[in-house]
């Protein structure tokens, strides 16, 4: 229970930061590790220790890529990995799932409140009844924006802590 605490209480932290600047401090994160690492060790032994190494490392891995190429910040590659490192790895993994979920829930809602969405797909919609072929565009800012994903990963993983380990559900 007091593990389930302590990541609500990371994850708050990190959703608060990185609305409000979007960033997920180091200062945060790095401490919040160590923590993780050190809780494992005196709840499961070196066992725990063992689960949390894969759990960090299975949680980075899935947000490597996306990093990499510029779709990610390193923010969010850590707190995912953090998560991992604290509760596991098929906590993490579920945590992944809902996480792309709910990211692509929130990336298609900011493309749909741009200006100017409404506009090309009534454009769109009414040149394919006319039997014209209107190529349905978005204008470059809206396809440009980003959004603070540390958002997406934190619903994730509370969404993972109500749906598998809450005993009442």
């Amino acid at each position: 229970m007091a593990i389930n605490l302590f990541l609500i209480t990371v994850l708050a932290v990190c959703v608060v930061t990185d609305l409000k600047s979007r960033k997920i401090y180091n200062k945060v994160i790095f401490p919040s590790l160590v923590i993780a690492f050190i809780a494992n060790f005196f709840i499961y032994g070196f066992s725990g220790v063992t689960t949390a190494v894969i759990g960090f490392f299975l949680g980075l891995a899935i947000l490597i890529i996306p990093f990499l190429l510029g779709g990610m910040g390193a923010g969010d590659v850590k707190l995912l990995a953090f998560i991992g490192a604290l509760k596991g790895t098929s906590f993490v993994f579920i945590t992944a799932i809902y996480m792309a979920i709910i990211g692509a829930i929130i990336a298609l809602a900011i493309v749909v409140l741009r200006k100017g969405w409404a506009k090309n797909w009534l454009y769109f919609l009414y040149g394919r009844k006319c039997g014209l072929d209107v190529p349905l565009t978005f204008d470059n800012r809206s396809m440009k924006a980003t959004y603070p994903y540390g958002v997406a990963i934190a619903l994730g993983a509370v969404f993972t802590l109500v749906f598998q380990e809450l005993p009442f559900l």
